[in-house]
């Protein structure tokens, strides 16, 4: 409890920067409770004392989940802040109550203002979207839903909002252009693989003929390029079995929704549906099963 208080500010009553709405958001979508349940409030009503609460009685995964996600939302704040940790070994103290509770070792972070804890044990920084990003994102997504039944408009919205979604976690996406005979909706880069963009807010489901032009475009690019198709409304049983990927990897609206809402790394779920394509030749895997609760 010390720890935590020393790293999160808990005996203040409050918690980080996390207003009461936020707070209970973060729970809700990081370890899935109600932080403000009557069963967290036996302290008291502030958000240190329903935290202090959900410590004392919470089971240790959901913990040690909550306490993974505040380390994240609390180092990804100092390290934009450049502010230099002052809690000594902070990482590698509460990573041992995380790892007794039966979570997994704490990202390490490397701070360009320096650290407390030694070069050695320190791994680069790992790239996080801000909060404030993926949650205009996640509202730009549901008010999609609001718009006009006219295709283009919506077409294009979505093509924006992936473009949005792939720069807030660094991948250098840029957005639709035209060539000879030819668009493409968007790109972006995710290590020395450059990426294509198909995106289709259609009420159809994609059927395999698509699928196959758009593995097309990609094939006629330069060695390495890869292509990510992204169906709102998902594809036909028979195009997924007519259509064999070579080149693309195939995502569908309730990827796009379980990733901002779980506030799933981007680049993350892009390898595992390349890994999981690359495994069992299927480029479509849900990200709700590649990255299980």
């Amino acid at each position: 409890m010390k720890l935590v208080d020393e790293l999160f500010g808990m005996s203040s009553g409050y918690v980080l920067d996390f207003t009461n709405s936020t707070f209970s958001e973060f729970f809700r979508r990081e370890v899935g409770i109600d932080i403000y349940d009557s069963a967290y409030a036996i302290y008291g009503g502030s958000k240190g004392k329903h935290l202090r609460a959900f410590l004392t009685i919470g089971q240790p995964r959901a913990i040690a989940k909550a306490l993974t996600a505040l380390w994240e939302y609390r180092e990804t704040d100092r390290l934009a802040r450049a502010q230099t940790e002052t809690v000594i070994n902070a990482r590698r103290r509460l990573s041992a109550i995380v790892e007794r509770l039966g979570g997994n070792s704490l990202a390490s972070y490397e701070s360009a203002t320096g650290d407390v804890e030694t070069k050695s044990q320190s791994a680069p920084r790992v790239f996080r979207a801000e909060e404030a990003t993926l949650r205009r994102l996640e509202e730009r997504f549901f008010a999609l839903h609001e718009m006009s039944d006219e295709p283009h408009a919506r077409g294009r919205h979505f093509e924006t909002l992936l473009t949005d979604l792939f720069n807030a976690w660094g991948m250098d996406a840029r957005g639709g252009f035209t060539l000879v005979g030819e668009q493409i909706d968007g790109s972006f880069q995710l290590g020395s693989v450059v990426y294509l963009l198909e995106a289709k807010w259609h009420r159809a489901k994609t059927d395999a003929n698509t699928l196959h032009g758009f593995q097309g475009k990609v094939g006629e690019r330069l060695e390495g390029t890869r292509g990510l198709f992204v169906s709102f409304s998902g594809y036909t049983d028979v195009g997924l079995q007519a259509f064999t990927a070579r080149k693309i990897i195939l995502a569908d609206g309730m990827d796009i929704h379980d990733a901002l809402v779980r506030r799933l790394s981007i680049p993350d779920v892009i390898a595992a549906k390349i890994r999981h394509a690359s495994e069992y030749r299927n480029p479509f895997e849900r990200v709700r099963n590649l990255f299980p609760l």
